[in-house]
């Protein structure tokens, strides 16, 4: 009998996690997860659904977005950087929420929802070496995203990343904080 065919498409995968989630939560659970509430629903998701990003999934501390725009993912990224760090100003930094993401262009294998394969496996990794607070991008999302938006791409060296054979090429996007403007400036 004849196998489905395997759908896929091309994604701009966009992996996020929180830095020191395990410690933060035994320092005060509730406290660290009524954060993470109310920064997903005053800065993430509204940043989201500007930016045309689709939540594939969420995993505890960590979320996988999906967006047909390598700009649109960047953008996203860094705007949430940026939000998430203004809305934290005043939080002790032993409390405070900080992000680090990484992203990827590339084929992604659709299963309903779920996005699987190298595309999502890579942009997961990225993540991993992340600064915190910081972007990191493959060298696919760089070479789609150059001249798109006037934000400083700093090449990151290739990284060998864990259960990916060949070296990932790595930029880090921006200064953390920072967010880009569509019209070449950029704002604290």
């Amino acid at each position: 009998m004849p196998s489905a065919r395997t759908q896929r498409r091309l994604a701009a995968i966009l992996a996020a996690d929180v830095v020191g989630y395990s410690s933060l939560v035994e320092r005060d659970e509730e406290a660290t997860l009524f954060s993470l509430r109310d920064l997903r629903r005053e800065v993430i998701d509204p940043l989201l659904a500007q930016h045309e990003g689709r939540i594939v999934k969420l995993m505890g501390d960590g979320a996988l977005v999906e967006f047909a725009s390598v700009v649109d993912a960047v953008a996203c990224a860094l705007s949430v950087q940026a939000g998430v760090a203004a809305r934290q100003e005043k939080v002790p930094a032993e409390h405070r929420i900080v992000l680090r993401m990484g992203i990827n262009l590339g084929d992604v294998v659709v299963e309903g929802e779920d996005l699987l394969g190298d595309g999502v496996n890579i942009a997961a990794r990225l993540e991993q070496l992340s600064e915190p607070g910081g972007v990191l991008i493959s060298g696919t999302a760089f070479d789609h995203l150059q001249g798109k938006l006037n934000v400083p791409l700093t090449f990151a060296g290739e990284q060998h990343v864990k259960n990916i054979e060949r070296p990932v090429r790595t930029y880090r996007v921006g200064s953390p904080g920072r967010m880009p403007l569509h019209n070449g400036r950029s704002s604290p």
